[in-house]
């Protein structure tokens, strides 16, 4: 896929950062940073998805509600004393060590509360929203796969070809992802082994002009080109390898993330692998009466958190770690509240992990809120934090490269001129050179976006020496401060004219990475 308007920043999620607000949405800085050289456009993204809802109070522990929790769910609470400490307010469950050691080592990242506007906790309807990026009931596409349209409107007719002769996505199983469902095929080719690919009887009927011929002709194509792309997916996996000795063979997982980790290896161009993860509706027996650090959420947790860790591992080993991230999501989180059956019924809202050598690791977003929902006794945290369609277009944007008119398109299909493409909720790219990989050695400033519609931008950034504040209208900026990325203050400057506009000179400050409230 060809990178255009790369764009990375830093992410604005410092741990613990005291100034960052509830429903706080982020801008992107609007100019390329660096150009990109052909080694980087060969990227790779893993996508989990964890399907039933997964319990994101039972993932992420927000250390500063523990109580209120115990409070609420009392019969299924892990004790706080066997917790995984990551910042001074948020816990893993104790069975992520590998998820916790990915992010001691800043190979994790955590997006907090994400969800999707006036939640339904409908599977059916919760996932369709989720697969296909928008909130329309009578749409037919995936994100991923309006995403690929957009560079490869013909598809699937005349794929695959010499340029691409690879599937642009793989669905790990046996039923392709509605994520990447675009206009006239499905962009995903499903594989359950590597190695054991299929060929399909190939018909050579021919359009005859009739509305059953023209269909004969679409099946044609596809057998050929599942044929193709079956034999493609082979012989990477036959040329491929692993290195990693943390993987469970008996973790379906970690058998799937294997397989992907020997198909990049031995050189197949796929640019999205989709992998699903079942059994997180869990109203029932979602811890063990004798131990609640234990039962079905935490062995479906500790698959993941496993797996996860051990593909890493592989990829380090492999020298892949700069080609591959990977993120994971369930269609909604679950109530505050459990129920009677040692479980949990369908919430709203639940944190997003992305995860690889190249992502900006940390905490997006403050720790969930819980004094509303349980002020009006409904259990629900309704307040959305980062849309799911943000999460999404930062990512192919981030790591993708493309443009806004694409995120625009993306998300939202042509009906409408307000897009996401001065939106992005967090860049999740780690700022690199593409050539030699050393850090960039200016100072870079990340920006608080205003919860209205006003426009703030800041410029040059990175900056060695001046950085400017701009905002449309007059006396919007009354002042800003800025922050090293662990918190810590750095100073507050005034607007001196109350204008839309002023400069603050950075020049003594050390080369790295700030934020700025303003």
């Amino acid at each position: 896929m060809r990178r255009r308007d790369f764009v990375k920043n830093i992410s604005l999620a410092s741990i613990g950062a005291p100034f960052l607000l509830n429903d706080l949405k982020f801008q992107t800085i609007g100019k390329p940073l660096f150009p990109i050289q052909k080694s980087a456009e060969d990227k790779v993204l893993v996508i989990i998805r964890l399907g039933g809802g997964n319990d994101g109070l039972n993932t992420l522990f927000p250390m500063n509600s523990y109580d209120n929790l115990v409070n609420h769910r009392s019969n299924i609470i892990v004790p706080e004393n066997q917790l995984l400490a990551i910042t001074n307010s948020l816990s893993l469950h104790p069975v992520m060590t590998g998820m916790r050691n990915m992010f001691n080592d800043g190979k994790l990242g955590i997006i907090q509360n994400v969800g999707y506007p006036e939640q339904n906790r409908s599977h059916f309807r919760s996932s369709d929203i989720w697969d296909k990026g928008l909130m329309e009931p009578s749409a037919t596409t995936g994100w991923m796969g309006r995403n690929l349209d957009n560079s490869y409107p013909n598809f699937p007719e005349d794929y695959p070809n010499s340029s691409q002769p690879d599937p642009f996505a793989i669905s790990m199983g046996n039923e392709v992802s509605a994520t990447c469902q675009g206009l006239m095929g499905n962009f995903s080719h499903t594989v359950n082994d590597p190695f054991a690919t299929f060929n399909l009887s190939e018909s050579s009927a021919l359009n005859d002009g009739t509305y059953y011929g023209s269909h004969m002709e679409y099946l044609s194509t596809i057998i050929a080109q599942t044929n193709a792309y079956g034999s493609q997916v082979n012989e990477a996996a036959n040329n491929g390898s692993t290195l990693s000795s943390k993987y469970d063979s008996n973790n379906p997982l970690a058998v799937q993330l294997r397989y992907i980790a020997q198909m990049i290896s031995g050189g197949l161009q796929t640019k999205v692998y989709i992998l699903n993860v079942t059994g997180f509706d869990t109203h029932d027996s979602q811890v063990s009466s004798t131990n609640k650090s234990q039962g079905n959420h935490s062995d479906l947790l500790k698959k993941v958190s496993d797996a996860i860790a051990a593909f890493q591992d592989d990829l380090s080993l492999l020298n892949l770690e700069q080609r591959v991230a990977g993120m994971t999501y369930s269609e909604f989180g679950r109530q505050i509240a459990s129920n009677a059956s040692l479980g949990t019924d369908h919430g709203e809202i639940a944190p997003m992990f992305v995860f690889g050598n190249a992502i900006n690791p940390g905490i997006s977003g403050t720790n969930i809120n819980l004094s509303e929902a349980v002020s009006t006794n409904n259990y629900q945290v309704k307040t959305v934090q980062h849309d799911n369609r943000r999460v999404f277009s930062t990512i192919i944007q981030d790591w993708f490269g493309a443009s806004n008119q694409t995120l625009d398109l993306t998300f939202y299909n042509q009906t409408t001129n307000i897009g996401f493409s001065n939106n992005k909720i967090v860049d999740l790219i780690k700022i690199q050179n593409a050539v030699d990989s050393t850090c960039y050695t200016d100072k870079l400033l990340s920006v608080n976006e205003f919860k209205n519609t006003y426009e703030v931008i800041v410029y040059p950034n990175p900056t060695s020496e001046i950085i400017t504040i701009n905002s449309p209208n007059n006396n919007d900026i009354h002042s800003v401060a800025i922050y090293t990325m662990d918190g810590k203050f750095i100073g507050k400057y005034k607007n001196p004219l109350s204008s839309s506009q002023f400069s603050i000179n950075v020049g003594n400050l050390s080369i790295g990475f700030y934020n700025l409230k303003i």
